[in-house]
């Protein structure tokens, strides 16, 4: 049986990437984020990664939300030990000229919330 987390548990996240701000990319990179793979899709489920969006400005700023029962670094540790995330990241890399020798995900700045209306 899952058991899912706790609602009072949760606590949001948001974080702040940079991608390419070639339009033609931009547009690949949304075709793969409107497809994510089930299997990475249930990765990110099984790691912590609930209700979680993304969103792109044209300037290649992408602004990331979710809400996790675990901080970001134990979701993002967790999703180091997924097969599939390997698999992913090698696609998003060309997406992520600034990455150099990181990962994508290696180069998220996690945002610090400073308002919130219920």
């Amino acid at each position: 049986k899952v058991q899912l987390p706790d609602k009072m548990s949760m606590r949001r996240f948001a974080f702040l990437l940079r991608i390419t701000k070639d339009p033609a990319l931009q547009k690949e990179y949304k075709e793969y984020h409107a497809n994510v793979w089930p299997e990475m899709r249930a990765a990110l489920k099984r790691t912590g990664w609930n209700n979680y969006s993304l969103f792109l400005h044209p300037d290649g700023s992408l602004f990331g939300v979710f809400e996790s029962d675990r901080t970001l670094q134990q979701c993002l540790a967790a999703m180091e030990k997924e097969e599939i995330n390997a698999k992913w990241q090698a696609e998003m890399k060309k997406f992520f000229p600034a990455a150099a020798e990181l990962r994508p995900d290696e180069t998220m700045v996690e945002l610090e919330e400073v308002m919130h209306l219920e």
